[in-house]
């Protein structure tokens, strides 16, 4: 049989998210993201092509480390504006059943507290569908912007990132019994006071001491989602997350950050298989190699360069604007994405990459590559991937929407013929559909369920 291949529809809050200057096309719509029906629509065509999730991107602050300013991103729109991922999550779910919405929050935006009454009631708005993106965050803008001199250090972030999860877990795990709530009309008692007791947590950075103020959702912890990749990223992915998401030129770079975290992930006794590994990916088809080819030329030529340098030295946390654009580029160590250049570097050990092609590819691409041709073809290397070690894709796009639609109607009756595509899904909460036979609740080893104490 066929491994199953996972699907989420990669997309922000914002006019551009990976392809600067595709915006201006007459049929991008992505400057309707200020619409709630713009996403409402997006939700259902989503669902109608059987993807397992929406995965909703964050940044708290503009781009500007290209020229020491934020002008080009501003000019371009790159990931600037940006709204409130969150905030989107109920009206989609109102439009569909059974898709999945993952967001994007940091460490850094909300106390614990407050962001676990959030999360419990999105999942409760969404019947258990909800997903939450651990992030530290990487751009220095970041900090300033919350009060701080800078982002605090990458491991320090890491520690923070630890203590503020073991919070959120002991207020949806711990707090509540799984019979508080009797909801009695003939008593008139909607709790029992004594199923309720306080989280009491007195840390290094974060502070609590009281109970969970809302009633346990169907999955009480969300999915948990996480993007880190440097070792100290590796090894709270490997600890915490149950899907994570790889960055990688080739299938050969991502299937290794995938099997390093599953690998890593045993060392905390939990299985492979706890982990989902989604690689970033980009798809341009039609319904001929040459009708794709024809879309990727016409996109490249409108990509905005400057705009594509603003998002690349935000996300290296490297002034680019200092350097000739054909001067090779090496791996540095930065407080930034420390392994988005590495995917570079070490993908091919015969090419030698200078800015102005990572500029270009980026533009394009995004943060990861860019797979073009025919929905025979896209399937084909899509299978390649995963033959490679990850277990489905984080899909972004080139216009909207467009990338999807073609992808939907081409790409997934391919892919669902072959077996590598559910036609249709399975009952459940988020986490029971991602991991079939398992309950709604995060079970032993995960840290989650470590937290709950017993009654």
């Amino acid at each position: 049989m066929s491994k199953r291949i996972y699907f989420n529809a990669f997309q922000m809050n914002c006019v551009v998210h990976q392809s600067p200057g595709l915006w201006t096309r007459n049929d991008d719509h992505m400057v309707d993201y200020k619409r709630l029906d713009h996403w409402m629509n997006f939700a259902k065509l989503i669902e109608r092509g059987c993807f397992d999730a929406i995965f909703l991107a964050d940044v708290l602050s503009v781009y500007d480390v290209y020229g020491a300013n934020r002008d080009a991103a501003l000019r371009n729109a790159a990931q600037t504006p940006v709204n409130d991922p969150m905030l989107l999550i109920p009206a989609m779910a109102a439009v569909t059943e059974h898709l999945g919405f993952g967001f994007t929050s940091s460490i850094l935006q909300h106390h614990p507290f407050t962001f676990a009454r959030f999360i419990t009631t999105l999942d409760h708005l969404t019947q258990g569908r909800v997903a939450w993106n651990i992030v530290t965050s990487y751009l220095e803008s970041t900090g300033r912007s919350y009060g701080l001199k800078g982002l605090p250090d990458h491991d320090v972030r890491y520690a923070m990132a630890d203590e503020y999860c073991r919070v959120c877990y002991q207020l949806w795990e711990d707090s509540w019994a799984d019979d508080a709530v009797l909801a009695d009309k003939r008593r008139g008692i909607y709790t029992d006071p004594s199923r309720v007791r306080d989280v009491v947590h007195d840390g290094k950075y974060y502070k609590v001491n009281g109970p969970h103020i809302s009633e346990p959702s169907p999955q009480r912890t969300p999915v948990l989602f996480q993007a880190g990749t440097s070792p100290r990223g590796t090894d709270f992915a490997a600890e915490h997350s149950e899907c994570v998401f790889v960055i990688g030129s080739s299938p050969k770079v991502a299937g290794e950050y995938a099997h390093a975290i599953k690998s890593k992930a045993q060392n905390f006794g939990r299985r492979a298989e706890d982990v989902l590994c989604f690689a970033y990916m980009k798809v341009i088809t039609g319904s001929t190699e040459a009708e794709a080819r024809a879309k990727y030329e016409e996109f490249y030529s409108q990509v905005s360069y400057e705009g594509a340098l603003a998002l690349l030295c935000g996300w290296s946390g490297i002034d680019l604007s200092k350097y000739e654009p054909d001067m090779p580029v090496e791996y540095i160590e930065t407080n930034a994405i420390r392994t988005f250049l590495h995917s570079f570097t070490h993908a091919d050990p015969n090419r030698m990459w200078t800015m102005r092609d990572i500029a270009n590819y980026v533009g394009i691409g995004g943060a990861g590559p860019v797979l073009v041709g025919a929905p025979e073809q896209i399937a084909d290397q899509l299978e390649e991937w995963i033959a490679a070690g990850v277990d489905g894709f984080n899909l972004a796009y080139a216009t909207l929407p467009g990338s999807f639609e073609d992808f939907i109607d081409g790409v997934v009756p391919v892919l669902q013929k072959r077996g590598r595509m559910q036609k249709e899904y399975q009952p459940g909460s988020l986490r029971e559909k991602l991991f079939a036979g398992r309950p709604a609740r995060a079970q032993l080893p995960h840290p989650a369920a470590k937290t709950r104490r017993g009654w």
